[in-house]
């Protein structure tokens, strides 16, 4: 059982990437959300305020005007799912290692180019898989993701080493 708990984190960090491989091998039409956002949101909640935001990425417009009012949610539901799913192996990964890799620093960068690592071998396989379209700006937004969460663990670790302050 000590063995395991040795793992723990990083059995957490293999089973996100788990999921997001199988993410990854689905084609866009096995993974939209549209249908079920048409019948959510079937009212359009907020379009007058979202329909004011407008910008590029990858390359290629943002809009409700130009992808329509529930391409342009969904849009924001799967840069989320990136932002979630790379903070939580950059956090998972980061804790996992604390045992097994010395110095702190050294945890940090491997962890976070291993997660720019994976978000790129992800667009790879995003590539082969049809319907989906590979992009750099995901590898940047993955890689940021990840690196905030090992960030986190390095100032939480930090505060939790300092010793209290005596006062007399």
């Amino acid at each position: 059982m000590k063995t395991l708990h040795r793992y723990f984190w990083l059995l957490l960090a293999l089973a996100v990437i788990a999921t997001l491989f199988v993410s990854s091998s689905m084609t866009y039409k096995q993974q939209t959300t549209v249908p079920l956002l048409e019948r959510v949101l079937a009212n359009q909640p907020f379009k007058a305020q979202l329909s004011a935001i407008h910008f590029n990425y990858a390359g290629g417009p943002v809009s409700i005007k130009h992808s329509g009012y529930f391409a342009f949610i969904e849009f924001f539901m799967r840069k989320a799912a990136h932002i979630t799913t790379y903070f939580l192996i950059g956090l998972f990964a980061s804790l996992g290692l604390r045992e097994f890799v010395k110095p702190t620093w050294m945890r940090a960068i491997l962890t976070i180019l291993s997660a720019a690592g994976l978000a790129a071998f992800d667009e790879f396989h995003q590539m082969l898989t049809g319907g989906r379209q590979p992009s750099f700006d995901d590898v940047l937004l993955d890689t940021i993701a990840a690196t905030a969460a090992v960030v986190i663990v390095l100032l939480v670790s930090g505060l939790r080493r300092r010793k209290p302050v005596v006062r007399r």
